[in-house]
């Protein structure tokens, strides 16, 4: 059993668990994805919430939580998962990405942040999968992330959950957290941009990986991500994956469209 790779939308911080209404596709969405993809034997995971110089990974044996949120209620504090790391896979990431001449380390300190631990308590909440939690580069460089995927690409012969833990629309002034939504023509047209590079099979992955690192020439680039650390998550899985995908959900999340798209 080859890896499934999946880009998400995770969400407002640990909203998606406290009930909240504006997350009710997205968790439904996760819940019914998970049955699809199997038991993986470990879980990457490349979160929107952590930015190092040189690309780092995660190495310990049991990740504590980051609660890297503010203002929410005290319950939102207490969430566990207490999922294990995999020193093994974390050590093979390094070895491939250093075969690619990319600059990593290991990490035995960090722990899981909300882009990691929200989204797999939806999906597994028995937190019994190893989990390993890859950074992406502070420098936000989208050809730097296609590189990524593409040095890990190997780890499609595993099986594994590769989980890019993000949202491909981000643009935090633009939000419905609470009221009703309204139709947003220029986030539609950066939506059906991003649907359709990532799933059209007429196009070469030269061509996909050419208009992934030209994103922000896409129609309301900038304004789904003024800052695109949500969008790079992408990046790495569509190297990775080196084809097109599938879109497995696009729905309605805090009052606006956002996608998850699926390679297998």
């Amino acid at each position: 059993m080859g890896s499934s790779i999946l880009y998400i939308p995770h969400g407002g911080g640990p909203m998606p668990l406290l009930g909240d209404p504006g997350h009710s596709e997205m968790v439904e969405f996760l819940q019914r994805i998970t049955p699809e993809l199997g038991r993986p034997e470990a879980v990457l995971v490349i979160s929107a919430h952590w930015e190092e110089e040189r690309t780092t990974v995660t190495s310990g044996a049991f990740p504590t939580l980051l609660y890297d949120y503010f203002g929410f209620p005290p319950e939102s504090y207490e969430i566990k998962y207490p999922a294990p790391g995999n020193a093994g896979l974390a050590k093979q990431i390094q070895r491939r990405l250093a075969e690619s001449e990319i600059e990593v380390r290991l990490d035995d300190q960090r722990g899981f942040d909300h882009g990691v631990f929200v989204p797999l308590k939806i999906m597994y909440p028995a937190a019994d999968i190893p989990c390993v939690q890859l950074s992406l580069l502070r420098s936000l460089n989208a050809v730097s992330h296609l590189q990524i995927g593409k040095a890990l690409a190997g780890l499609k012969r595993e099986n594994l959950l590769i989980l890019g833990s993000g949202f491909s629309f981000h643009n935090l002034r633009q939000f419905s957290f609470s009221g009703p939504t309204h139709r947003d023509p220029a986030n539609d047209a950066f939506q059906e941009w991003l649907i359709g590079v990532c799933t059209d099979e007429q196009l070469t992955q030269a061509e996909r990986e050419k208009r992934l690192a030209e994103w922000q020439r896409a129609p309301s680039a900038r304004y789904c991500h003024p800052r695109e650390e949500h969008l790079l998550p992408l990046h790495v899985c569509a190297g990775i994956a080196g084809s097109a995908g599938t879109l497995v959900f696009d729905g309605n999340v805090v009052g606006k469209r956002s996608v998850a798209l699926l390679w297998k």
